[in-house]
């Protein structure tokens, strides 16, 4: 288990949250995501975690939603402001470092805008094990995600990537790979860390594949 002294038992967490809903955007347990907060009700919503246990948890709206409280996903992931700075044109600029994921039991009334939610977290107290397995053959990761950031003109450091332990690389490619709003929520509900990493290779072939599909017909890249 980490030991960070800010860390929270699973059976600590809060029971209820706020929530950032935002399409194809993914937070994962130990995941880092910045983010750059500048509506209203955001950085009230951020003011308010600040002054209290620094939570917030990321979530997408179903379908695209669109408008101030569209339908979410049932699942989420909670995550920590572990940096923070003020632009001087009244901009957050924060960085969330993922904890565990949460199942929506109930939505609470508000008055500052933003959304909060109820959280349930009995599913998710593995999301806590930094130890999790993960049998995925990184040779076969490697060749096929070369090739996929090629098609998608992502720019990548080798050597990094090749150093990085295949726990943190799965969690940061799920994260940062442009993949549709629904595929990023199959990576979020996925099991454990190996089911997440069978299904990220599966969609990255994917892509690759219909890619040269395209191109052999074609289309334009």
């Amino acid at each position: 288990m980490s030991q960070n002294p800010f860390d929270l038992p699973h059976d600590q967490l809060p029971d209820t949250i706020p929530v950032f809903p935002l399409t194809g955007v993914l937070l994962l347990p130990r995941g880092k995501l910045p983010l750059n907060i500048f509506e209203p009700r955001y950085l009230n919503m951020v003011q308010d975690a600040l002054a209290s246990n620094r939570l917030i948890g990321m979530i997408q709206p179903r379908d695209g939603g669109m408008g101030n409280h569209p339908p979410l996903y049932d699942i989420g992931c909670v995550g920590r402001i572990t940096s923070f700075s003020e632009t001087e044109d009244g901009r957050f600029l924060i960085t969330l470092t993922g904890i565990s994921r949460f199942r929506i039991a109930g939505e609470v009334p508000t008055t500052r805008g933003y959304r909060r939610i109820i959280a349930d977290w009995s599913t998710f107290a593995a999301d806590l094990d930094e130890d999790a397995p993960c049998d995925l053959d990184r040779a076969s990761l490697d060749g096929t995600l070369r090739a996929y950031f090629k098609q998608q003109g992502i720019s990548a450091n080798w050597d990094s990537i090749a150093q990085a332990p295949l726990d943190r690389l799965i969690t940061s490619l799920a994260m940062i790979c442009p993949f549709d709003a629904p595929e990023k929520q199959a990576l979020l509900e996925s099991p454990d860390l190996n089911a997440r990493a069978k299904l990220l290779l599966a969609l990255v072939e994917m892509a690759v594949h219909q890619g040269g599909d395209n191109e052999g017909g074609g289309a334009r890249h």
